[in-house]
């Protein structure tokens, strides 16, 4: 008879489980109309999501049906409850756009979702072999799509919540996240040794930034994340003039 699941593997799984809870609590906490904790729950999301892959690696307890579980609790969290969340905040307010823009997005990250199972064992995928990802990550793409409520609590002004921009700034998102534009990777930033130690302090301000002024610091992650997108292209359009030198025969003399 087959075995059940060990201890060891049960672990990130139960995270990705604790993701899913906080994803969908998020959506309970924008019904009530807390729309701070609402986008904070989400954000947990992204955290437990970050860690449960590492720890499944780190315990060797990888799994197809961990991966599975992984993929649909990303669904809800980071496809679904972001969609719901913003609809209910600004684009209730013109419901038949903004309900277009609220499905537009969630359909999307499942989209993406499915692109990234369908390519999972490919080893050979040409940017995953650069240490590329093709477009926005599911979670990177939520904590995006929140930007102008980031605007909206740290100014308070009216324009940040206006249904028309959060529409088209949902939209934006959405189509970044199934489209084909390289973006960096964690294992694509390898600073230099010199520049190591400033990063783990940069690392520990931007934790007690998030601590004491959370929305500050979101805008600012987001900001750099955006920034740095130009910066994947370019440098994706390096490694792809380098990979057709190397393919082309040099003529001989």
């Amino acid at each position: 008879m087959p075995k059940g699941l060990t201890l060891r593997a049960l672990v990130p799984n139960a995270i990705t489980a604790a993701a899913l809870c906080a994803g969908l609590t998020g959506i309970r906490f924008a019904i009530t109309g807390d729309f701070r904790m609402a986008v904070a729950a989400v954000i947990i999301a992204g955290v437990l999501d970050g860690l449960d892959g590492r720890i499944a690696r780190l315990l060797k307890a990888q799994s197809h049906f961990g991966a599975e579980l992984d993929s649909l609790a990303d669904n809800v969290s980071f496809g679904v409850a972001p969609a719901l969340v913003l609809f209910m905040w600004s684009m209730k307010d013109v419901p038949r756009f903004g309900w277009f823009a609220a499905l537009a997005f969630a359909v999307c990250m499942a989209l993406r979702l499915a692109r990234y199972n369908a390519r999972i064992d490919l080893s050979d995928e040409p940017r995953k072999l650069e240490g590329f990802l093709t477009g926005v990550p599911a979670p990177v793409g939520a904590g995006l799509a929140f930007l102008p409520m980031y605007l909206s609590f740290v100014t308070d002004r009216p324009e940040f919540s206006d249904p028309r921009l959060v529409g088209v700034w949902l939209v934006a998102i959405a189509i970044l996240a199934i489209s084909s534009v390289p973006t960096l990777s964690w294992a694509k930033l390898r600073p230099r040794r010199s520049l190591r130690l400033g990063m783990i302090g940069v690392a520990g301000l931007l934790v007690a930034a998030l601590l004491t002024e959370p929305w500050m610091a979101l805008i600012a992650i987001c900001a750099i994340y955006l920034a740095l997108i130009p910066v994947g292209v370019i440098a994706y359009a390096r490694v792809r003039r380098r990979r057709a030198a190397r393919r082309t025969p040099t003529a001989s003399g």
